[in-house]
């Protein structure tokens, strides 16, 4: 049998996959709650990253095109995102606002101000998502929003399955994140037609 070197996909995943043990680790640890209560507000933040991810690239997109354009810019209108299967993220809703925060701010009460902004701007989302980050310390959700922005932007969205799945006892993360994709129907942006 001969031994093949693990691809650099494989590596990345593995590497990965130690992040977000310890910071599965970590709750456990310092939070005195159960896997269950608090898998709900860590696959928030995740969802917020990659949500983050997608905005900022159609708000890049809308800028370009709102330079070029008669109309104006389109950059702070929901529905331009929405039009693209983009969640609209007002400023304080964003993951990079909430990894700036300081410590001393109330991290808990922000996220689930943000939670509320999301749903507000993006109504097919209205109740789905959590806010119960005030069960956390500023310092303990400080920490996950750091172990969060470690994850690649250009994660494929497949190892999270390989990563989430076993961690969180037969996959309670991957049937609460069920809730999450169907509501903001999730898709990549393809190539519209002309409108007729």
């Amino acid at each position: 049998m001969q031994w093949i070197a693990p691809s650099e996909k494989d590596t990345d995943n593995a590497a990965l996959e130690k992040r977000l043990w310890a910071a599965a680790d970590q709750f456990r640890a310092n939070s005195g709650l159960k896997a269950q209560e608090y898998s709900a507000p860590v696959l928030g933040l995740i969802f917020l990253r990659f949500a983050e991810v997608r905005f900022a690239t159609q708000r890049g997109a809308l800028e370009k095109a709102g330079a070029s354009s008669r109309r104006g810019s389109r950059m702070d209108d929901p529905a331009a995102y929405h039009a693209e299967g983009i969640l609209f993220l007002v400023p304080n809703a964003r993951f990079d606002y909430l990894l700036a925060l300081p410590e001393a701010a109330n991290i808990g009460a922000k996220v689930n101000d943000a939670m509320r902004d999301i749903e507000k701007h993006n109504p097919q989302l209205a109740g789905v998502l959590p806010k119960t980050y005030n069960l956390f310390t500023s310092t303990l959700l400080k920490e996950l929003l750091k172990k969060v922005s470690e994850i690649p932007a250009t994660m494929n969205y497949d190892a999270f399955r390989h990563i989430l799945d076993p961690t969180c006892g037969s996959g309670g993360m991957f049937v609460s994140s069920a809730q999450f994709a169907p509501s903001i129907r999730l898709r990549h942006p393809q190539p519209r037609s002309p409108r007729q």
